[in-house]
């Protein structure tokens, strides 16, 4: 960084601090953003944060603790890219955080006069930033999480701030009874016992990750739930859909329930953040790496995904942001196509799942 660079991120330090957060793509990938946002809350906490976000994830900015300000990107066109910058302009941002770089986005940052921009040091775009990160992420060494908490680090440090401990899961902490709230909404709506381990199973994509079949996820559940079964645990299955998905999750749960297994669909939400809340009351969520498992891995709830072994989309690139114990992630084994889900070895895949559930459960009720 330049010394000029240099005077202006410290010039915005002494301001009344206003950051910009931009993470204007999918949802999976905005989520994997939260540790990078409170990881900017918690070093300052009088900072007002602002994310530039697509209308689709907007709902679930709103309900982050650690977001004061939800602008919705208008997209691409003249007349679009004219009301961003004025409103950009308007709002006398300090510094702005690209967490994904574009050149639009970089553009409309630089021509908004914002005096600390700061993104990852990738393509062309990053010509419009003042500070810029190597991180090279296409080698996948890191989970995305990380990398974005580091982009924010750098942003802190470039305003002249002493970082604080990274914060620890939760990224989406809520408090004991807005999940109880949930789990009580839930058990009316199936008729599901509490005390039995609830698996949520999401067996879409939305058409952004390679995923196992529904033939797959019909028997890696029938094989968990036998191991349970033998060791005295009846869980409930609790399939989960997203939009256009409704009908894969029907399909699935009435395989399940001509095995014997007792499985139900998660009655549909209007609204993308009473999906997500919904997600607060599973004892396990079972998905692809797609945007719920990671809604989940904020709510650190307990998480398996099954991930492809193409370099950009692996279980480390990828990974949930939750607590370590509450992890797990399956890809196809060395050798194996990329995208050769058929290669995971469910068997193994089921022991591990049906472990950490017992273990769970196990800590429940020593609890």
């Amino acid at each position: 960084m330049t010394s000029s660079s240099t005077v202006a991120c410290r010039h915005a330090r002494d301001q009344m601090l206003r950051i910009l957060v931009v993470r204007n793509d999918k949802l999976g990938d905005f989520m994997l953003a939260w540790p990078a946002l409170a990881c900017l809350k918690a070093t300052v906490p009088a900072a007002r944060i602002s994310v530039l976000v697509p209308s689709y994830t907007a709902p679930l900015a709103r309900l982050c603790p650690w977001v004061d300000e939800v602008i919705i990107d208008p997209g691409t066109g003249k007349a679009a890219k004219q009301a961003l910058l004025d409103r950009l302009r308007r709002e006398r941002f300090s510094a702005m955080l690209t967490l994904y770089s574009t050149p639009r986005i970089g553009w409309l940052g630089w021509r908004a006069g914002i005096p600390c921009r700061v993104a990852p040091a990738t393509k062309w775009a990053q010509l419009f930033y003042n500070h810029r990160v190597i991180q090279r992420r296409s080698r996948s060494a890191k989970p995305e999480y990380l990398y974005n908490i580091e982009l924010a680090e750098a942003l802190l440090t470039a305003l002249g701030h002493t970082l604080k401990p990274r914060p620890s899961p939760p990224f989406w902490p809520l408090k004991p009874d807005s999940i109880e709230a949930q789990r009580e909404e839930i058990a009316s709506e199936l008729d599901l016992d509490a005390s039995r381990p609830w698996l949520f199973l999401h067996a879409g994509s939305g058409g952004s990750a390679v995923n196992l079949s529904t033939a797959q996820y019909a028997k890696l559940a029938a094989a968990i739930d036998s191991r349970l079964t033998a060791t005295g645990i009846q869980a409930h299955w609790v399939l989960t859909a997203g939009p256009g998905e409704e009908q894969t999750a029907l399909s699935l749960s009435n395989t399940l329930s001509t095995a014997g297994l007792h499985a139900a669909v998660l009655p549909s939400r209007q609204r993308l953040e009473d999906f997500a809340l919904a997600l607060a009351a599973a004892d396990l969520f079972i998905a692809g790496s797609t945007g719920p498992l990671h809604i989940a891995g904020c709510l650190n709830r307990p998480t398996a995904g099954f991930y492809p072994a193409r370099r950009s989309a692996t279980s480390l690139r990828w990974q949930t942001c939750n607590e370590e114990a509450c992890r797990l992630a399956f890809s196809p084994p060395e050798g194996a196509g990329e995208s050769e889900m058929s290669a995971i070895d469910l068997e193994t895949a089921a022991a591990t799942i049906s472990d950490l559930v017992r273990r769970r459960a196990a800590e429940t009720c020593a609890s």
